[in-house]
């Protein structure tokens, strides 16, 4: 079973994915509402893969992506963006991140980008 960590500074976003997850191969370890958040439950889980929202408070996706690939420069975090947000998710991937989805998605997309990261 592969260990996630979904980072969302909505609850409901985090909610809508922990349940698109129930019935796959996933165990949610964690879950963190900003990127400081995500940092520190990093250290402590050490997921098999994150979904990283971009925009939150406190520090952003793409700040915690870069603090976390400091720390394990092979953690797999695949970016959770809003339509618009082209130029972010750009920046996400130069700073290391595996993958991105567009808001909102389907199940079977997420399922399927988690797969093609994770494996």
């Amino acid at each position: 079973m592969r260990r996630l960590m979904i980072v969302d500074d909505a609850l409901f976003m985090r909610v809508s994915i922990r349940k698109m997850l129930e019935s796959y191969d996933y165990e949610i370890v964690a879950e963190a509402c900003d990127g400081a958040e995500a940092v520190e439950k990093y250290k402590k889980y050490r997921p098999d893969v994150i979904t990283m929202d971009i925009t939150m408070p406190n520090m952003t996706g793409i700040e915690a992506l870069k603090e976390i690939k400091e720390i394990d420069k092979d953690a797999k975090v695949i970016m959770v963006s809003a339509l618009g947000q082209e130029v972010m998710v750009k920046e996400a991937i130069i700073s290391g991140a595996s993958s991105f989805i567009v808001k909102p998605f389907e199940r079977d997309k997420l399922v399927k980008v988690l797969d093609g990261v994770a494996k």
